[in-house]
């Protein structure tokens, strides 16, 4: 019985083994500069400066937006994008903007989005009873 049981563990421990020897995509340390990351499917994806002298992360994940929408307004139909800032990814899609150290790994959510599609602290955005989103009126 004990047989079994050992063989497996050594199994699993020789695939856990061989996920970590692959080699994980880094996001650029750069201090201040906001990057698209484009073609994840290739092997060596591209690192495309969007801006430089970004003083934090929510700077770098607006300027990410501008583009999408850009790329939206032009006829594209991609609504996610993938972005990189100080070593973190920046992840953007219709529910909003979501921060993690790796491409794969978990995903810490900053920006959630308003009723009428802008971002905003997810704390601050004011909802219904019924759990949806109330628009925020312009100013």
């Amino acid at each position: 019985m004990r047989l079994p049981i050992i063989g497996l563990a050594v199994v699993l421990g020789s695939s856990a083994l061989a996920a970590c020897g692959a080699p994980q995509l880094k996001a650029p340390p750069d201090k201040g500069v906001c990057y698209h990351v484009g073609e994840l499917a290739s092997d060596s994806p591209r690192f495309n400066v969007v801006a430089r002298d970004q003083p934090q992360i929510e700077f770098c994940a607006a300027r990410l937006e501008e583009m999408r929408l850009r790329f939206l307004s032009m006829g594209g139909g991609n609504n996610e994008m993938v972005g990189a800032y100080q070593g973190q990814f920046i992840f953007i899609d219709r529910g909003g903007v979501k921060f993690s150290k790796t491409l794969d790994g978990p995903r810490f959510f900053a920006l959630a989005r308003t009723g009428d599609g802008r971002l905003a602290i997810p704390g601050a955005i004011q909802r219904q009873i019924d759990g949806r989103p109330v628009a925020v009126a312009p100013n």
